[in-house]
């Protein structure tokens, strides 16, 4: 029997493994560029750097149930911080970008069985006092990596070299791996599963979910089903669901259970994990872009902005727990539902000129929220389960919130560009209709340009480049406004999910929260 000071450092090693599988998603974000110009990539290339490793980790995250049963939850863990560690190394040395892609993909489908793994072994080995607080470090580091991961990379890059961001896993990940090999005992492996693998549910659901994930990352960028392959796709993904929950439903041994989904405190749980997720991703993503397009920031200036998010949630880490210990968890995720929607409305007023002093506050409200919405949701989710049903619920729960960030980022891309260029029509019927006005900031614009210049025709054409530039730089302002608002609108509805979300009573729950 292990003490409790050997769980805690061993689900703190399993904790860091995840943070490395999480943070490995956004890694790469602010450093496409670099990377472009190392691997000697197209444009519409490199977006495949982070869609490859999201596409193989969706995949992964549902398989990782079965495989801990027929592995062990050692050998499993064990293999995947490896293999991720190899993977990570691989990338580093890539010399072009088909040998990225590929290392990317390896990468993401090893590294993501740690991330329902680590979740799963938090129940298991923890109850009471000691459960809250597990919750709470999962959900720091779930909410952390993604935010810091554009900081990380961004400031290796910039100090170092690109090739560092994957470098950097190395050493950690080889301490990780042997660490988890001589600490984790608490489970046996059933090799003789493999035997039985559905290999048709398998095909299924990985075709399924990279599909899907294929036409919420590429979607926006492509006009969605206008595109040949995007429709492909969809029908792809469409039939292969179809088949992934027949062979779920009828399969002797499928590859996933949807025995959770019979429970409906799990179903809701799920529901406002994968809406919630769906803001605090997309609300991630947002502003960066923001800062990038209208403020013209650089990755170490965006960094510097947006890592204020992680003081919010150490603050919010240490009142989650407390709270989960005396209050019901329905009560807190209402609270960080408003919170977190009070954060999104305060950013929903972003002008032009906003930067780290007017972003603070939304930033830190956003942080504070995003724990009090994802630990209790979890609690709600996974509590009341057996050790033997944990894994495969862990993985669902955790495929649901993953799909939600993808879902999230689809949506606030595809509204962005819709609204940019509606506000830009309007703006240009505004100064069509003040045609005097206008005319008056050109004529002032070409004046002082000809201060500079003897070419009229050159300064003519400047003072329009500055003007069209100027209400380009407008209409996207106002749509990052109309977009926050609409995210604030649609997570406020969620509340109404949240009474129905019915802990189970104390008795029937063998890893209640107790005080």
């Amino acid at each position: 029997m292990m003490t409790r000071g050997a769980r805690l450092f061993l689900f703190g090693v399993m904790a860091f493994g995840q943070f490395m599988a999480l943070v490995d998603i956004q890694i790469v974000a602010a450093s496409l560029n670099a990377i472009q110009a190392g691997l000697s990539a197209a444009p519409d290339e490199i977006s495949w750097v982070q869609t490859a490793y999201l596409m193989a980790e969706l995949v992964m995250i549902p398989l990782a149930g079965f495989l801990a049963k027929a592995l062990s939850t050692r050998w499993l863990f064990t293999l995947s911080a490896g293999l991720f560690t190899l993977a990570s190394a691989l990338c580093g040395l890539a010399w072009d970008i088909d040998s990225m892609i590929a290392f990317r993909v390896f990468q993401g489908f090893v590294g993501g069985a740690m991330v329902p793994t680590v979740w799963a072994t938090g129940f298991i080995l923890f109850t009471g006092r000691d459960r809250a607080l597990a919750s709470s470090i999962l959900g720091v580091v779930t909410m952390l990596a993604p935010v810091s991961g554009p900081t990380i990379g961004g400031w290796i890059t910039e100090l170092i070299d690109w090739r560092w961001i994957f470098y950097i896993n190395v050493v950690p990940g080889i301490v990780v791996t042997v660490l988890s090999a001589a600490l984790i005992r608490f489970d046996e492996a059933r090799p003789a599963l493999l035997r039985t693998l559905d290999w048709s549910h398998l095909l299924a659901m990985a075709l399924f979910l990279s599909c899907l994930d294929y036409v919420l990352e590429e979607g926006p960028r492509h006009d969605w089903f206008s595109d040949t392959g995007i429709a492909v796709a969809a029908w792809v993904a469409l039939v292969a669901f179809v088949l992934f929950v027949e062979r779920s439903l009828r399969s002797a041994t499928p590859v996933v259970r949807l025995t959770p989904f019979k429970r409906p405190t799990f179903v809701l749980a799920s529901m406002l994990a994968l809406a919630t997720s769906a803001a605090i991703f997309a609300a991630t993503y947002l502003v960066p872009v923001f800062l990038g397009r209208v403020r013209g920031y650089n990755s170490l200036d965006i960094g510097t902005t947006v890592c204020v998010t992680g003081l919010g949630m150490l603050i919010s880490a240490p009142l989650t727990m407390r709270l989960l210990r005396h209050v019901d968890p329905r009560l807190v995720i209402a609270l960080g539902v408003l919170i977190f929607t009070a954060s999104l409305w305060m950013f929903s007023f972003i002008g032009p000129e906003w930067g780290f002093k007017e972003l603070f506050w939304p930033h830190v409200l956003r942080g504070v929220a995003g724990m009090l919405c994802v630990v209790p949701a979890a609690n709600l989710a996974l509590a009341d389960l057996e050790d033997e049903a944990l894994h495969e619920a862990s993985g669902l729960f955790n495929l649901l919130r993953n799909l939600g960030g993808a879902l999230g980022i689809a949506l606030v891309n595809t509204w962005l560009q819709d609204h940019s260029r509606l506000h830009l029509l309007r703006l240009g019927e505004a100064l069509g209709a003040r045609g005097d006005g206008a005319r008056q900031l050109l004529d002032g614009l070409l004046h002082d340009l000809s201060t500079r210049t003897t070419d009229a025709a050159h300064a003519w054409l400047a003072a329009q480049a500055l003007v069209e530039r100027h209400v380009q730089r407008q209409a996207l302002v106002l749509a990052f406004d109309d977009v926050f608002r609409l995210m604030a609108w649609l997570l406020l509805a969620t509340l109404v999910l949240v009474p129905w979300c019915r802990p189970a009573p104390p008795s029937s729950n063998p890893h209640s929260i107790e005080p």
